[in-house]
């Protein structure tokens, strides 16, 4: 089915297509045609991260850290309930109409939640597509045929193990469009690369989306990649060339690929969407404009607070106006607009016109 939404405020419409997940945006709509001017924001998110899992139960075990992956949320520390059914169902009866899809996450793997089937069970009821990222390590095949029933897609983390390529084939085998998340960072980009000239991936998977390596939680600055390693270049080479998969990125990755990549329409990039058109929710109910703002700079407490109070609040806007002053002076800034406003360690730019308010 495909889903219609028309921003009144900012004056564009989304299309989204529940079954192919194609989201197709317009510019902003001046005398019934379209400028092709993009909008800056919508009046309401579009797709909401929304964290059920306030631990993992995989997280003693260091499942994450034996992949070389550090737990942005340090799930493996961090001891908190899951979301309730209750909250989970006073966001997904706001989100009716007016959000495409809610990404499911948090501390841990959202398959392992204690109500994980009636959580997408709500979701399919309010009109909203459900999505989520495991490690995989607790799946199993009736679970895998949950998600065939309700999901939109499931990515596996790649952890590199026996329980990673389990996971996507019983993904694959209950008939879910199944996609690998890859994080990028120092210490795995030369197999990115490698893998990526050999198209070395599982067969039969969607997409292969590389997430760029943050430090946050326990992700290290040590593991951050410089714009001028020259394996940034030879990366984003791959990632501009034909495979038998396809190849995404998190919009983190995206000023790598103004800047390195010729093949891919510069309509197809939308840089950081976090207080624009996507935002996060945690288990403890307080909403966010992204996931990795692990020190609450730009948070507002839900209940009695509704998702679009948070939404138009003073923090989001601040958030939103870093976006809007950044580089000024750069010709492609109408692409990148300085990318994370969190992070700046992790741009992929070394321009001379790179500035960002504080």
């Amino acid at each position: 089915m495909k889903y219609k939404i028309t921003d009144p405020k900012y004056h564009f419409i989304t299309v989204f297509d529940d079954e192919t997940g194609v989201y197709v945006r317009t510019g902003i709509i001046k005398n019934g045609r379209d400028t092709g001017a993009d909008p800056f924001m919508a009046s309401f998110p579009h797709l909401i991260d929304v964290g059920v899992m306030g631990h993992c139960i995989h997280g003693k075990t260091g499942l994450c850290q034996k992949a070389g992956i550090g737990c942005y949320q340090n799930g493996a520390v961090t001891e908190k309930p899951n979301m309730t059914i209750d909250d989970f169902r006073w966001i997904a009866e706001q989100c009716r109409g007016r959000t495409n899809q809610l990404a499911l996450g948090g501390r841990g793997d959202p398959d392992q939640h204690e109500h994980f089937e009636e959580l997408l069970q709500i979701c399919r009821e309010n009109g909203l597509v459900p999505n989520f990222t495991t490690s995989g390590y607790g799946l199993t095949p009736e679970l895998a045929a949950v998600c065939g029933k309700y999901c939109g897609a499931v990515a596996v983390s790649w952890y590199r193990s026996t329980y990673t390529h389990n996971a996507i084939r019983m993904l694959l085998d209950a008939g879910v469009k199944t996609n690998i998340h890859y994080v990028l960072g120092q210490n795995s980009i030369d197999e990115a690369i490698e893998r990526l000239e050999r198209d070395d991936f599982p067969t039969g998977i969607n997409a292969v989306i590389f997430l760029l390596h943050k430090p946050a939680g326990q992700g290290t600055r040590e593991n951050v990649l410089a714009p001028e390693d020259p394996r940034v270049k030879r990366f984003f080479a791959q990632i501009d060339r034909d495979h038998s998969f396809r190849v995404g990125m998190d919009s983190c990755n995206v000023p790598g690929a103004i800047r390195f990549c010729r093949n891919i329409l510069p309509q197809s990039l939308d840089t950081c969407e976090g207080g624009r058109f996507s935002c996060y929710i945690g288990a403890d109910m307080v909403m966010s404009t992204c996931s990795f703002d692990r020190k609450g700079q730009y948070g507002a407490a839900l209940r009695p607070c509704t998702i679009e109070d948070a939404w138009n609040s003073e923090a989001f806007e601040h958030f939103r106006n870093r976006m809007r002053s950044a580089c000024p002076d750069c010709k492609k800034r109408e692409l990148c607009m300085g990318g994370c406003p969190l992070m700046p360690e992790i741009v992929f730019c070394s321009s001379e016109h790179r500035k960002m308010e504080q």
